[in-house]
């Protein structure tokens, strides 16, 4: 036994030396396996190349290197609004709010009223990104997402509008690639609303697969304005275009060639980013495309050999052919904000409205928000808003701090607009009949019908989860993957393989690593995980239940790359569930941190706790669902066995906190104006939102009369046939019998107008879906007199 022991002893002191001898280990062992990696790594495109080099890693590089720090996370500046953000939120966000009502809009209008564009242009909501040196608003990302998710609480078609030129468009290319003449010349003017801007890249037959676009423009030479010049004929058929219908300068992207080499030796230059004069010549726009009663202007764009100057480029010839590298950098920043933020202003809206609907309507003598049936659906309501703004406050700060997080931001739009489908079909369960029934009444029904937009655009969810969220990240935020790939495909061999030593050998020590930590971790359920900075006690758990999936999931992804190597790429439902473990963990922090950073409110523990167990849960659910398909069954059993020897950590939130959290929705209080702070609240009772508020407010006040006239019933006062004996009409009875003073029934008849008003439904002439028909809303059934 001793020999054996000096035996091994002997062999890993040969084996640390062999590894720290340089030369030796490079002639050895990394010049083989360099050869070896050479010749079985795909070569990428270069569209493949760009769009994983694009964006910049943040959290998640931590969260895939296993070593999430408490502290780093700490430090990262919560972001606030300045004062003229604030006010701008305040003041002209809230007038604009006021000017649009959604029923006039997607049913009678079909477009926002002409005074809503005309404050959207005069007020510069056009130019929220664009710095004030141009004439913008320069605003911060988190302003910009603050303003976008107040829309949202109003109106879809109103968000849609004022976000898009914030995202993704002419003013973000422009900013970043434009000349100083584009900039000079059309920031102002965007700013200013005098130009109206749409970026068309969608093509009937390239839709997820955007770099595969047959939209083309040739390099040719022809006539603009009187003189001979070289420019280019562009040929496009866009759809899904927003704005696109009425916009006043169209960004292009389409792929551009030099057959003739009149730009130089390349025939195939690339993905070009054009802008383009709505009203130039052969530029086609102005029909429009329906989607889900969402009145946003929406439609196609066409235009067959369309000349245009070189200078339409964006950022000039020089520019040509950088399109797809332009438009997947500038996507990181802005999925990191658009949809996020609707989605959140959409949630806090179902949050405020069907918390208060549930304590306004009873059944079986019952405000239903007591039925532990509808506390489930409240709970996951509540949960999943605290930590759907918790993502977007923290993405949109990544941004403000100069990041362009391209992993996180297909996270954030995952991850938001799914929880924020499941908000809302939760919402309609809990309010039934009034949701399904549309009319100018309805709070909540456009939004469960346009919740598929959200889903499909910047990216399908189906797409970003399969393919996207770890297929990136597994290059982009690992440690050594990318640097070891870059080092293989080198073009010099000699530098190739000095960075694939130092990449690959690093690699293998963070491998070896993370599957100790993990198996330690795995072992003493993470008890010996301490948070490396102080931390809310009770959140301290979940730190170190943090580190330690942190950890797994680093094993987790080295395990599926070392076993599965290029064909993990095709195995579309393995990368999906990792990619799940991975989106938990940042949804978790983004949660942990929002708790943190609003002063570790007490009254919102049960919010964060139910979203961060439930997000331990759906991880939990992700590491099973790998280990259960993983293709190498004696790996899985491994990785089992060491990683979660002792089976599953986490359980589903409990009834009783689910019963905490539904009351936060149910309260007029800090805690719920916390929850749902973004939402646009008016105060007129004839908006569905206001008499709700007004409707609870009563509801409560009135609660203790509530009871007592449900005592005098059973106290067999009330006489014998009295047709008032009715859930309607009962506290005119109990008046009319002695048990409420004159000043008490009124203020009852009082609450029952407003609770009549919130649970009416809308009803219209029988002709009203015709062409010529005419509608008549429903007014509340009068009170009881």
């Amino acid at each position: 036994m001793t020999a054996v022991l000096i035996l091994i002893v002997l062999v890993l002191i040969a084996l640390v030396f062999v590894l720290m001898n340089r030369d030796w280990r490079m002639k050895t062992l990394s010049r083989p396996i360099y050869a070896l990696f050479r010749r079985i790594l795909p070569r990428m495109s270069d569209t493949e190349r760009e769009a994983l080099e694009a964006g910049t890693v943040w959290w998640d590089g931590a969260l895939f290197s296993g070593r999430p720090s408490a502290r780093a996370l700490h430090a990262i500046p919560a972001p606030h609004l300045t004062e003229p953000e604030q006010s701008f939120l305040d003041h002209e966000v809230e007038t604009l709010c006021a000017m649009v009502h959604d029923w006039r809009v997607t049913r009678q209008d079909l477009d926002l009223p002409p005074e809503a564009w005309d404050y959207i242009r005069t007020h510069r909501f056009f130019g929220m990104i664009i710095p004030e040196k141009y004439g913008g608003l320069g605003f911060s990302a988190i302003a910009h997402s603050a303003v976008v998710a107040r829309l949202a609480s109003r109106n879809s078609a109103l968000s849609a509008t004022v976000m898009v030129p914030n995202s993704l468009g002419p003013a973000e290319l422009l900013l970043h690639y434009g000349t100083e003449p584009q900039k000079a010349y059309y920031l102002p003017r965007l700013a200013r609303g005098e130009e109206i801007p749409a970026f068309g890249l969608t093509s009937p037959w390239a839709g997820s697969d955007a770099a595969a676009i047959p939209d083309h423009g040739i390099v040719c030479k022809g006539t603009w304005q009187g003189e001979d010049i070289l420019g280019m004929r562009v040929t496009w058929d866009k759809r899904y275009i927003t704005l696109g219908p009425v916009c006043t300068v169209l960004g292009l992207a389409f792929r551009l060639y030099d057959p003739d080499g009149l730009l130089g030796p390349v025939s195939d230059i690339g993905i070009t980013c054009a802008l383009v004069p709505s009203d130039h010549p052969g530029v086609e726009i102005g029909r429009r495309h329906f989607p889900l009663d969402a009145m946003f202007m929406n439609g196609p764009t066409r235009g067959h050999d369309v000349f245009m100057p070189l200078d339409f480029i964006i950022g000039g010839p020089e520019r040509a052919g950088q399109g797809w590298r332009m438009l997947m950098e500038c996507l990181a920043a802005g999925r990191s904000i658009s949809l996020p933020s609707s989605y959140a202003g959409m949630a806090q809206l179902t949050a405020r409205s069907v918390g208060a609907y549930s304590v306004i309507r009873d059944q079986f003598h019952t405000p239903i928000h007591r039925f532990e049936g509808v506390i489930e659906p409240l709970a996951r309501i509540g949960a999943n808003t605290y930590l759907m703004d918790a993502v977007r406050t923290m993405t949109a700060g990544a941004v403000d701090l100069g990041e362009r997080p391209a992993v996180i931001s297909a996270i954030a739009k995952y991850h938001v607009t799914e929880r924020g489908r499941a908000v809302v079909n939760d919402g309609m369960d809990i309010i039934g009949g009034k949701g399904i029934i549309l009319g100018p009444q309805n709070f909540l029904g456009r939004a469960y019908q346009q919740v598929p937009v959200g889903i499909t655009v910047e990216g399908a969810n189906i797409l970003t989860r399969s393919l996207m969220i770890f297929g990136q990240g597994a290059i982009r935020c690992h440690p050594y993957a990318q640097a070891e790939m870059q080092a293989a495909q080198a073009d010099d061999p000699a530098q190739g393989l000095a960075d694939f030593d130092r990449a690959f050998w690093g690699h293998a020590r963070h491998t070896i690593r993370s599957a100790l930590c993990a198996t330690l971790h795995g072992w003493t359920g993470a008890m010996l995980a301490r948070p490396d900075t102080a931390v809310a006690p009770e959140m301290a758990c979940y730190y170190r239940q943090l580190s330690r999936f942190s950890v797994a999931f680093a094993t987790l992804a080295d395990t599926s790359m070392l076993m599965l190597g290029s064909s993990l790429k095709r195995r579309e439902s393995l990368s999906a569930r990792l990619g799940d473990i991975l989106s938990q963990l940042y949804l978790i922090s983004a949660t942990l941190k929002r708790y943190e950073d609003e002063g570790r409110q007490a009254a919102d523990a049960p919010l964060a706790h139910w979203a961060i167990q439930d997000a331990f849960c759906r991880a939990q659910d992700a590491v099973s669902g790998v280990l259960a398909n993983f293709p190498n069954r004696v790996v899985a059993v491994t990785l089992r066995v060491l990683l979660f020897p002792w089976g599953r950590s986490f359980q589903a939130p409990s009834d009783k906190l689910s019963g905490a959290v539904a009351q936060v929705l149910c309260s007029p209080g800090e805690a719920r104006d916390r929850l749902t702070g973004i939402v646009h609240v008016p105060t007129a009772l004839e908006e569905p939102l206001g008499a709700i508020e007004a409707a609870l407010r009563a509801t409560l006040e009135t609660g203790a009369l509530d009871a007592r006239i449900r005592e005098f019933e059973k106290s067999g006062r009330l006489p014998d046939g009295d047709p008032r004996t009715n859930v309607r009409d009962i506290a005119e009875a109990v008046h009319a019998a002695g048990g409420l003073t004159d000043d008490e029934y009124e203020r009852i008849r009082a609450r029952n107008a407003l609770r009549d008003r919130v649970i009416a439904v809308d009803d219209f002439a029988r002709d009203f879906l015709g062409p010529s028909g005419t509608e008549r809303s429903a007014t509340a059934p009068s009170a009881p007199q």
